[in-house]
């Protein structure tokens, strides 16, 4: 069984038993967090799509803890200008274990 649901701007494929990496959450490692914008609920024979969420489905997960992505660099340059710029930065997130998928 999976379902796609919405996060902060973002829509991901989730199943039951996986992790899941996240734009920071305010929340804390070992706490339990409900997701209510669910788009579409598939068990393998039935599918069930929301108008745009599915009414009363749920998606629980457990915060396993926050991290940092790796350094992602960047870089402009502008020839025979003696123009050259270089930055970083690394993301940081949270990482989900999805515990339960719940269907109206």
């Amino acid at each position: 069984m999976y379902a796609i649901v919405s996060m902060q701007g973002f829509q991901y494929r989730v199943a039951e038993g996986e992790t899941l990496r996240v734009p920071v959450l305010e929340a804390q490692a070992g706490e339990e967090i409900t997701v209510s914008d669910v788009h579409l609920i598939s068990d393998g024979d039935e599918v069930l799509v929301g108008r745009p969420t599915i009414p009363d489905a749920r998606v629980t997960a457990e915060v396993l803890g926050h991290g940092r992505g790796p350094k992602l660099h960047a870089a402009k340059y502008k020839r025979r200008k003696d123009y050259r710029r270089r930055w970083g930065h690394r993301t940081n997130y949270t990482e989900l274990r999805i515990r339960g998928i719940a269907r109206p």
